[in-house]
């Protein structure tokens, strides 16, 4: 059920869910183990260079922002890719929108 009653509007009970289909941008981590850099080159064909050349590499993984219905679609090119998924963190909304 969504909460109508939420100020401002955008904070329901359904945000950051598989309902959300708004173009609202979220942190998203995906730990994975990326061998000769396959991460990078899927996220860029995926993505586009421009967003591409915003992801953030850390220790074991990277950082990227997208909208949440993406996060499935990423998952099985990685996995095509044969790039193993360890875990997917998607932190809070940012203040972008997608497109």
């Amino acid at each position: 059920m969504k909460n109508t009653d939420a100020t401002p509007e955008y904070e329901t009970l359904e945000i950051g869910t598989p309902l959300d289909y708004t173009s609202d941008v979220y942190r998203v981590y995906f730990e994975v183990r990326d061998f000769e850099g396959v991460f990078k080159n899927v996220i860029s064909e995926f993505l586009g260079p421009e967003t591409a050349e915003k992801i953030e590499t850390l220790s074991h993984g990277y950082e990227i922002e997208l909208p949440i219905q993406c996060i499935p679609e990423v998952i099985v090119w990685l996995t095509n890719e044969n790039i193993a998924v360890y875990q997917v963190v998607r932190y809070a909304k940012t203040n972008k929108t997608w497109g």
